[in-house]
């Protein structure tokens, strides 16, 4: 899997909606949400997604693959975590980890504005 193949699939969630917040920096959104940060998809191979409510079900990914996972910068207190595609994390685990966090984002999002 590339970074390409990942952002196809998120994209193909309901809903679901590109946008670069910042220059060079691809997310992809549901309603006014982001629910995956991909970066550079160019030269990425890391992705951004929401792992739990909070620091301790999200470092559960880090003790299983301390090599390819780690708490997102700023937001990793909040259960986000970067994940490396490519490397121990198979690329099933990588999907259901964004499906996990597209779920997440859309039950937190206000009812009328769900998919």
């Amino acid at each position: 899997m590339n970074a390409s193949d990942l952002l196809r699939h998120c994209l193909a969630k309901p809903g679901a909606w590109q946008d670069e917040p910042w220059e060079g920096d691809v997310v992809v959104k549901v309603g006014s949400r982001i629910f995956a940060f991909l970066g550079d998809v160019q030269a990425g191979h890391t992705v951004g997604v929401k792992c739990g409510k909070g620091r301790d079900a999200a470092d559960e990914w880090i003790s299983r693959y301390p090599d390819d996972a780690a708490a997102s910068a700023y937001i990793g207190r909040h259960g986000w975590n970067t994940l490396r595609f490519g490397g121990a994390i198979g690329d099933d685990e990588i999907l259901e980890a964004v499906d996990a966090s597209y779920e997440t984002v859309v039950a937190a999002l206000p009812k009328k504005d769900r998919p």
